[in-house]
């Protein structure tokens, strides 16, 4: 089966995952992290990505964003791979692959979700043992949006603006939906959903998405395929 183009739309809320190459460290010390948000930073706003919420594990990006048009995510991966692999392959004497493949994405409808997938991205860091409590971890969004930190990478979504009137308010109001968590039912689909391209949100967006990007965005009902007369030949 031919793979489906990637499923991207301007001006909507993208999950992305990028995996390092059967599962190695892609980031061996702080100064690659370091490097790696710089490099973000600036892909971002050269290819006007709006970057929401991010973690950083040992091996894995996670990225929360919204695109001004539908090639810019790609673009802004495609030139922010090749830049921190080069520099991670020279500081670290080495040569290759760094990357799974192609990363994975999908868009998400922001006004059911968007709180749903920032928590997910915000624990990532939790789920990989590497920290008791999301703002425990330095290499992500979650401080940010605690009111820790201010973070140059992120610009905030308008739908966490309307979390609270205050920055006090928005930042109880998250630090309850990270308390709250994920069950391992919403953490599957959305896992499973970035991983497949799949949408993820109701059907009314799924049929409005199919229509503006000519793409098939869920998956097919098991069953007979329509228009096949039963016993027909193939």
């Amino acid at each position: 089966m031919a793979r489906l183009p990637r499923l991207s739309a301007a001006n909507q809320v993208h999950l992305l995952v990028q995996r390092g190459n059967n599962g190695q460290r892609t980031f061996v010390d702080d100064d690659d992290r370091t490097g790696f948000l710089a490099m973000l930073r600036n892909a971002a706003l050269d290819h006007k990505v709006q970057v929401h919420a991010y973690a950083l594990t040992d091996n894995e990006v996670m990225l929360l964003a919204t695109p001004a048009d539908a090639g810019g995510l790609s673009r802004m991966m495609q030139g922010l791979g090749r830049r921190y692999v080069a520099r991670f392959n020279q500081r670290h004497g080495r040569s290759g692959t760094l990357w799974e493949g192609r990363f994975r994405s999908t868009v998400i409808e922001a006004a059911l979700h968007l709180r749903d997938c920032m928590c997910f991205v915000e624990l990532a860091p939790v789920r990989a043992g590497l920290v008791q409590a999301p703002a425990d971890h330095p290499w992500s969004s979650a401080r940010h949006h605690l009111g820790q930190v201010s973070d140059g990478v992120v610009t905030d979504a308008p739908l966490y603006w309307a979390t609270g009137n205050t920055p006090f308010e928005r930042e109880v109001a998250h630090q309850r939906l990270l308390e709250r968590g994920l069950t391992s039912e919403q953490v599957h689909a959305i896992d499973e959903a970035a991983r497949k391209g799949w949408v993820y949100g109701s059907a009314e967006f799924a049929a409005r998405l199919e229509s503006e990007t000519s793409r098939r965005v869920r998956p097919r009902r098991p069953g007979r395929p329509r228009g096949r007369a039963r016993g027909a030949l193939i």
